[in-house]
Parts: structure tokens; C-alpha cells; sequence
């Protein structure tokens, strides 16, 4: 009976100080577990992961830019000449809704054409100068 008071007496003891030890052992020298944390709610997980994305976010898109540097430039280059050739047709049409404006704009055009038939197509000489001339166009843009 006096072994179990003092069994007793020691749990006791122990649970006051907030183990729970066996009589006669050094619980010093024993590996201690961390206290259990709360269970981490939903809303905190999601948060937390979108938190690590946004921290990696930068590195993730200059890796990506880093390998396709060459192709997302030929696509910006030509969602740029889509784009233009949009701007360009929907002001030609804008113009061409004027009264008037375009018939004359059908005229300069006629004459220019006119103009540039006879001043270099009818000549076999005056064709040589236009030939010269759009070599020399292709030598200063190419390079020889």
C-alpha cells in the first residue's frame, strides 16, 4: 500500500509539472517532442502556397523568357503586323467612306502608274537606269 501512495504521489507530482515520468528515471537526458501545433486550416494552406508562387513568380518567368527568347519575339513581331495591317486597313476604309476622296485618290493613282510607265518601262535605255537603280537600292539594304 505505501508503494502505490507513492507511485501515486509521484504521478502526481509529475503531472503537476507537466510530464508524466516513471519513478527513478533521469528524463533529462531523454529527446523531447516538439508540442503538436494546430492543424493548419484550408484557407492557410491556400494562402501559403499562393504566397510560395508569387516569391518563385519572377524566377519562373526569366527562366521561361530565358529559353524562349527567339520565339516570343517572332510571335510579338507578328501579332504587331496583324495589328498593323488592322490599324491600317480600318483607316483606309475610314477614308475611303469620304464622298469624293476616293475617286481622286483612284486618279493620283492612275496618273503616278501613267507616269512611271512612261518615264521608265517605254525606253530600253530608261529601263537600264531603273534596273541600276533598284541594284544599287539592294546593295545599300543587303550590303555586297
Amino acid at each position: 500500500m505505501e508503494t502505490e501512495q507513492q507511485q501515486s504521489e509521484s504521478i502526481n507530482a509529475s503531472l503537476s509539472q507537466g510530464t508524466l515520468a516513471l519513478e527513478g528515471t533521469d528524463t533529462l537526458n531523454l529527446p523531447k517532442l516538439p508540442p503538436a501545433s494546430e492543424p493548419e486550416s484550408q484557407w492557410q494552406y491556400i494562402s501559403r502556397q499562393i504566397s510560395q508562387f508569387l516569391e518563385q513568380l519572377p524566377e519562373y518567368l526569366s527562366g521561361f523568357f530565358k529559353d524562349y527568347k527567339q520565339p516570343l519575339i517572332t510571335v510579338g513581331l507578328i501579332l504587331t503586323a496583324i495589328i498593323t495591317a488592322k490599324v491600317v486597313l480600318a483607316v483606309l476604309d475610314a477614308i475611303n467612306n469620304i464622298p469624293l476622296l476616293s475617286p481622286v485618290f483612284e486618279l493620283v493613282g492612275i496618273g503616278y502608274a501613267s507616269w512611271f510607265i512612261f518615264r521608265y518601262l517605254l525606253k530600253a535605255s530608261t529601263r537600264q537606269e531603273l534596273a541600276d537603280e533598284i541594284q544599287l537600292l539592294k546593295n545599300q539594304f543587303v550590303g555586297e
